[in-house]
């Protein structure tokens, strides 16, 4: 038999979710195959085949939660009937070496248990029972960590263990509450959060609970930027092969303020403040499961063109749910759009550690003063810096969101700023 095992995900992911198993037992696996898709609390990750083979058993359920390093599923070889041949010596000989060293009662009991023909019977090592047995426990109650089902005294252990831990924090174990019953009156419907959403709603209080979070806001005359785009979009598509957007400009306008306020680019660990030497700029992207932030790497170093092609390149990723681990770890700043959506102004929170996110807003027609006899109709967006006030004063922020304004209204300055 093969065991299948939950990989290491990544550095800060220790579990997940069975979210669909894509194949079902006795199907026929080839090397590579994927045999199941766990959710993550940050994105899907498929667990394929080493080995060709049958699929043999699934341990877990649709749901359940399962750890790096759990045995989730078994697979039995082409011609698996040799291999089990020789696993099963090796079980039945160190099932023999442990009853040798267990009194005769040991032994007696092993064959009582052998001759037992109730199913229900729990499979166990005779010194497994002995211990059961001295210690008043039942081993129905008992979790077996061997595939093949097996309890070992070590099992019994580990629910001793966590027995004793359960018992001397009681204060620490909340109440289980109960589910308020739905009047049939006023009909309902429950789901269950996904692992994400749930990973979203927990980072989201975190950052509220953990920073001193404020929130500045300016405006953007956007007149120059769509001007420009205008005169420049056909040849930009011709040469480049993708549109010019706004978020290249924003995130080259964010990357000359960061050299400026290099204190929105850094993060707080423990006492101590890293100032970050890199840019690596986190764009916010709704989809169906929620919003996650794939990061644009080392933003400073790629031109308009080469900005706009990752973007779409990480947004498509996560519309088809193709995000990897590694698109989405790190990031130094973010930046979320919520003028897509047709939001008009906002607060956005901060993406933690980070200590500064930029929202941008909706373009919208609004008469501006030209001087003191002249309005003009002009297209204007709200922007809002949300800050970590620890390390981030009222004059970084507010010094910040006025270097982004000034260098989108003047684009021509981001080729020497951005």
């Amino acid at each position: 038999m093969i065991e299948i095992k939950v990989p290491e995900l990544a550095e800060s992911v220790t579990e997940g979710t069975v979210a669909q198993w894509l194949k079902q037992p006795g199907d026929q696996i080839n090397k590579g195959d994927d045999i199941v898709e766990l959710e993550t609390d940050k994105v899907n990750v498929e667990i394929s085949a080493d080995e060709s083979g049958t699929l043999k058993e699934a341990l877990f359920e649709e749901g359940d939660t399962v750890k790096v390093g759990d045995v989730i599923a078994m697979i039995e070889e082409a011609g698996g009937s040799s291999s089990e041949k020789k696993e099963e010596p090796k079980a039945e000989k160190k099932e023999e070496s442990q009853s040798k060293s267990e009194p005769e009662a040991s032994s007696q009991e092993t064959s009582q248990s052998e001759s037992s023909d109730s199913p229900d019977r729990p499979i166990a090592t005779p010194s497994a029972r002995k211990y059961a047995r001295e210690k008043g426990i039942n081993l129905s109650e008992i979790s077996a960590r061997d595939p093949l089902g097996r309890i070992r005294k070590e099992d019994i252990e580990e629910h001793e263990s966590k027995q004793k831990k359960s018992e001397s924090k009681p204060s620490q174990q909340p109440a289980k509450q109960e589910k308020p019953k739905d009047d049939p009156a006023k009909p309902v419907e429950r789901v269950k959060m996904s692992r994400r959403r749930q990973t979203i709603a927990k980072r989201l209080v975190e950052a509220q609970q953990t920073a001193a979070m404020l929130t500045t806001f300016n405006e953007i005359d956007m007149t120059n930027i769509m001007e420009l785009r205008k005169r420049r979009k056909d040849q930009f598509l011709d040469n480049n092969g993708v549109k010019l957007g706004f978020m290249s400009f924003f995130t080259k306008a964010v990357i000359g303020a960061l050299k400026k306020y290099p204190l929105l680019n850094a993060e707080i660990q423990g006492d101590e403040i890293v100032m970050k030497k890199f840019y690596d700029i986190g764009m916010a992207v709704s989809t169906d499961d929620g919003l996650v932030v794939p990061v644009v790497r080392d933003a400073d170093r790629l031109d308009f063109a080469g900005i706009e092609k990752e973007i779409g390149n990480l947004a498509g990723k996560a519309k088809e749910k193709k995000l990897t681990l590694g698109d989405l770890q790190g990031g130094s700043f973010t930046i979320t759009n919520g003028g897509i959506f047709g939001s008009l102004w906002s607060t956005p929170i901060l993406n933690t550690p980070q200590v500064g996110i930029l929202g941008m807003h909706k373009i919208q027609m609004r008469p501006v003063a030209i001087d003191d006899d002249t309005f003009e109709n002009r297209p204007m967006m709200y922007v809002a810096l949300s800050y970590d006030h620890r390390i981030v004063d009222g004059k970084e922020a507010v010094g910040f969101l006025v270097k982004v304004k000034e260098l989108i209204e003047d684009p021509e300055s981001l080729l020497l700023e951005g």
